[in-house]
Parts: C-alpha cells; structure tokens; sequence
C-alpha cells in the first residue's frame, strides 16, 4: 500500500518501515554473505562422506573434481526467470559461480569418488586409498 507523501510524515510507521529498509540493507549480517555451498563432512572407517546444499543447482552445472587431497565442488546457480515486471521485495539467495575446496583427511583418487543428488543435496562418498586405512599389527608370541 502506498502512503501519498504529504501522509507519510505523519505515519509513524511508514518512518519505521522505512528504517527497517534501512537496516535490512546495511546490517553486518547482510553484509557477511554465507559460505555457499554449506557443507557437511564426516569420515569413517572406509570413506569420506561429504554433503553440500546445492538448492536451484542444475546437477549438469555442477564439477567435482580431487587432487591429491583436497576435493573441489564448482559451478554455477543460475537467477531465476522473472516476469518482464516483476520487482523483487527481497533477494537473499546467491547466484552466479561458486567453487568450495575441502581438505580431505587422506589423498585421494578420481576412481574412488561417487556423487548423487537429490531433493537439492549433494552426496559425496571418497574412498579411502588401501594403503591408507588403518590395519592391525598381530602381535606374535615369543
């Protein structure tokens, strides 16, 4: 609803909406971004699992890629089609390109990595290399 102007200095709320604008535009938390993707990254005994929200992320649009030990998540979230009129009232969601690396506990190798989306979330599983998992000295009786 719009205020006429000469109706806006006498509506205290219209000032206080106005300051909300304000503050919505230049508070530290807007100014801060989020990491984006967020991810998950918990290891056990055979692998690595790595979850990263990717909402709106075509899975064609996405690269994953890992080198010796660090494992790169890459691509692109695309804006949003909007009608020829529409103006936006808040845009808080990212777009553009966006890369994340992740430092894996071990090195790691294209042939062992496994990735699958669904319902916007990508899951990652790494392999753990042979030599690198943990084995179990028998101790002999002298």
């Amino acid at each position: 609803m719009l205020v006429p102007a000469f109706n806006r200095r006498n509506d205290p709320f219209a000032i206080m909406r106005s300051m909300m604008r304000d503050f919505d535009r230049l508070s530290p938390t807007r100014l801060a971004q989020p990491v984006f993707p967020a991810v998950n990254v918990w290891q056990g005994e055979e692998a690595v699992a790595i979850t990263a929200e990717l909402p709106g992320v075509d899975p064609e649009a996405i690269d994953i890629s890992v080198k010796d030990n660090v494992l790169t998540i890459a691509g692109q979230r695309t804006v949003p089609e909007t009608p020829e009129n529409a103006r936006w009232h808040r845009n808080e969601r990212t777009y553009g390109r966006f890369s994340r690396a992740i430092r894996l506990p071990f090195a790691a190798s294209d042939d062992k990595v496994e990735a699958r989306m669904s319902n916007g979330v990508l899951r990652i599983v790494v392999g753990r290399p042979e030599e690198d998992k943990p084995r179990k000295i028998e101790i002999k009786a002298a």
